[in-house]
This record gives structure tokens, sequence and C-alpha cells, in this order.
């Protein structure tokens, strides 16, 4: 099973700033790849996604949707709210 961390957000976006090491921890403790996605940049794949606030934290199973968290928050917050357990 492939399962991957999106993390929408942009380099003006303080929050976005805050949860980069939450989210690169996350990623690590769980072994997800972790896809920085920025939303000035990559408009289609925000849109695609529905992304309409930043940082959105989505994560993906072989490529589907399982779970998605907006907003900055703690590293236990956060992958609760994913559904993952450390």
């Amino acid at each position: 099973m492939e399962k991957k961390l999106l993390k929408f957000y942009a380099n003006w976006c303080g929050p976005c700033v805050v949860m980069k090491p939450v989210a690169e921890k996350i990623a690590k403790e769980h072994e997800l790849e972790l896809v920085e996605v920025n939303i000035d940049t990559e408009k289609d794949l925000a849109s695609e996604y529905g992304v309409t606030s930043i940082p959105t934290l989505v994560l993906l199973e072989d490529g589907k949707e399982v779970a998605r968290y907006s907003g900055a928050q703690t590293q236990t917050r956060v992958s609760s709210a994913l559904g993952l357990t450390t």
C-alpha cells in the first residue's frame, strides 16, 4: 500500500511555516512520502483536491484521500486527526 502525505502551503503563509516540521515528523514517523504543494505555483492541483485554506494536509492511500487536516496544530493533534497513531 502506497501512502503519501500532501502538504498544501504558500511561502507567504505563517502557519504553513509552523507546520513544515510537524508534517516532516509525521511523514518520517509513519513512513509516508511527503509531497509539498505550493498553491501559488500548483493552482490546478490545489483546486483538484478542493483546498480552500492553508496549511492543509491530505493523507492518501493508493492514490485515494483517506484523511485531511487544515490549520496549524501540534503533531499529536494532527496525527490523531489524520487517523495515525505514534
